[in-house]
């Protein structure tokens, strides 16, 4: 069995990063894959890409290309949106690589044409790190639901035509996509449900099989050794939040966790509480969130972000919307209760009062007080670190990935009688 991951990169972004995460796990339980990206970080032999400087300068430009078609609407919203129009090769390395069977991973933002797959001629399974296969071209729909008909009039264009670029796109998935054979695979109950609801893959085979992650990589470590290590303070209690772009970002929600704060900090808190942010080097606006702040900027070594996590004695993720993230995973693995509200895949993570704390959505009081309760009971928080760090063992291990996805391959290479 030869399967072979494409991605956008290795590891850039979160799905880059779940994606090459799979990879290792594969290697990992003896199946031979190899990852194919446009833009190689890692040192791996086993991922073909153009590395350095001259792989980074070919991310941009097929970005930058990718993305023209959205200046025709000077009103749309920042967020990103990618028509996959751009032409690739990816169909002859592919056939020079002669692979069982192809997991595509993150392939929008200029890695991928839409009309490459129907030529890719192998068996397909396509992991979604977000909504962006079935939409016209946004990674998330915020709260639009035109992907379960054809897209059009698309809020995040800001756009009041029927056949805009948002229905351009949508058309020519349907198109390129509608004889493929083909299992997806969502990290999360929600996606799945998303992509069950949507008009280009409702009759589609999916399968949920959650994110990895390396259990000794991640791991509790001595909170007086991660503090000093990252010389922050001893005796206070420390809050985490980390993301790409972690405070610009409005998706992960850092403009719902400052009032959250606010309540915090008039509730008696101001002394006791200092926040660490990794995945930014300063606040957008240059707010005063009321508390102490050290800002970490990028971090992309394992060991950095563990020792974070392990320094930390709560993770909080108020995204608006999300898929099963990378960060809650990891502070879990690590022992490190999370607070986030109760959206997409975050109760596949969290399971309430138990490893963490579950909030309504976008209810900034409760997410103050979720806060609280990790923090205010010593004991209650020691127990809550043993179950995060209990769950992450038990359901979220790359060899549980690895092993559900070698099921899915084989599955798709030998298809079951009367398929």
């Amino acid at each position: 069995m030869k399967p072979v991951l494409l991605c956008r990169a290795d590891l850039e972004f979160g799905a880059d990063r779940a994606a090459y995460r799979l990879h290792q796990g594969l290697q990992g339980i003896g199946v031979a894959s190899e990852m194919l990206v446009q833009n190689k970080l890692s040192d791996d032999s086993f991922v073909i890409g153009t590395p350095g400087n001259i792989g980074k300068k070919l991310v941009n430009f097929r970005e930058t290309f990718d993305a023209l078609p959205v200046k025709l609407y000077p009103k749309s919203k920042e967020t990103m949106f990618w028509p996959g129009w751009v032409p690739d090769r990816i169909h002859s390395k592919i056939r020079k690589l002669e692979p069982d069977v192809i997991n595509l991973h993150w392939i929008c933002r200029g890695y991928m044409q839409i009309e490459t797959l129907a030529q890719l001629n192998k068996p397909l399974v396509w992991t979604f790190h977000d909504m962006w296969a079935f939409t016209g071209g946004c990674n998330y729909s915020e709260q639009c639901q035109r992907y379960q008909e054809s897209c059009g009039n698309c809020p995040q264009l800001q756009s009041d035509k029927s056949r805009d670029l948002s229905r351009w796109v949508w058309n020519r998935k349907a198109k390129a996509w509608k004889n493929l054979s083909l299992t997806i695979v969502t990290p999360s109950q929600w996606l799945a449900q998303c992509v069950r609801s949507s008009s280009l893959f409702k009759e589609t085979r999916v399968e949920v099989i959650p994110n990895g992650i390396d259990t000794e990589k991640y791991r509790p470590i001595d909170r007086v050794t991660a503090r000093k290590l990252l010389q922050l303070p001893q005796e206070k209690h420390l809050i985490l939040f980390g993301a790409m772009g972690a405070t610009s970002d409005r998706r992960k929600g850092f403009h719902l966790l400052q009032p959250a704060l606010e309540r915090l900090n008039q509730s008696g808190w101001q002394e006791r509480i200092e926040l660490v942010v990794f995945g930014s080097s300063g606040s957008k606006d240059g707010t005063d969130l009321g508390f102490k702040c050290h800002y970490l900027g990028k971090l992309n070594d394992d060991l950095s972000l563990a020792l974070v996590y392990a320094a930390s004695d709560a993770f909080v993720a108020p995204s608006v919307q999300d898929n099963l993230p990378n960060t809650v995973l990891e502070a879990l693995a690590c022992g490190t209760p999370c607070v986030a509200f109760n959206i997409g895949g975050m109760p596949d993570l969290i399971e309430h009062q138990k490893n963490g704390y579950l909030v309504p959505p976008y209810d900034i009081e409760e997410l103050a007080q979720g806060i609280v309760w990790l923090l205010e009971s010593p004991e209650r928080h020691e127990k809550l670190s043993y179950q995060a760090r209990d769950k992450a063992q038990r359901e979220f291990t790359l060899q549980r990935q690895a092993q559900s996805y070698l099921s899915v391959f084989k599955d798709m290479v030998a298809p079951r009688v009367g398929n």
